[in-house]
């Protein structure tokens, strides 16, 4: 008796095209499943789109915004030679002009936050800042208000210069916190995690015009860049 001949066909090309359907099959239905309980959460997708594209189109506005300040302020700094009183002038517009730029490039930092850029925003965020009369002549407090603009993970720690500009004897000039304080104090330091409000006594010259407060904030981490925003002086009533 002869054996039967027993024919068999091999398809690798067609098993693998299975197997690979079968994959993307699979990952498609998770992807769905993935969506279906973003959806059931409350989360809606073509709104997170749009309110992504809103943040874009915003940031395009700051930067716009920020170049037109910057060749106006080069513009201002070009004409600061003059006489006396102009000078004067020039550098109070200089000041405003700063304080605007350094307080739209926290808001484009705030927006590239949002949208998921908050890998380069400041770990320390000016929140708040203010002058206070009291009853001596020249004599100020001045409030800082610290705060963490994103997340915070653990305490975060530095220190503050303090500058005040303004005109004395109808020129320019400009003070540091070691000249403004009895205990020649150069800055002052910060050790927080969520918020922490900074007060210190200053005391001006005699005849010394104050116009504007320039804060720098320094963290003790390696590679990250000061925090610098400009304020135009104005005492409050104690």
């Amino acid at each position: 008796m002869q054996p039967k001949l027993v024919i068999r066909t091999y398809a690798p090309a067609r098993r693998y095209l299975l197997a690979g359907g079968a994959l993307i099959l699979g990952l498609l239905s998770l992807f769905v499943a993935f969506e279906w309980g973003r959806s059931g959460a409350g989360f809606d997708s073509l709104a997170a789109m749009q309110q992504r594209s809103d943040l874009h189109k915003r940031i395009r506005e700051l930067e716009e915004q920020n170049r037109e300040q910057r060749v106006q302020l080069a513009s201002q700094e070009g004409s600061r030679i003059g006489q006396t009183r102009e000078r004067a002038e020039v550098s109070r517009t200089i000041g405003e002009l700063q304080a605007q730029v350094a307080r739209q490039t926290q808001d484009l930092a705030f927006y590239r936050g949002v949208v998921g850029e908050s890998a380069q925003s400041p770990l320390v965020k000016i929140q708040q800042f203010r002058v206070i009369a009291t009853a001596t002549a020249d004599a100020y407090q001045l409030k800082l208000v610290l705060g963490r603009p994103v997340r915070p993970e653990d305490a975060i720690n530095g220190t503050v210069g303090i500058t005040v500009e303004g005109s004395q004897a109808g020129m320019p000039i400009s003070f540091e916190l070691a000249q403004l304080t009895p205990d020649k104090l150069r800055e002052l330091r910060f050790n927080f995690r969520y918020l922490q409000t900074l007060d210190q006594d200053v005391t001006l010259p005699a005849g010394f015009k104050p116009e504007r407060t320039t804060v720098e904030v320094r963290t003790n981490r390696k590679g990250v860049q000061p925090v610098q925003q400009s304020f135009l002086w104005s005492a409050e009533s104690n």
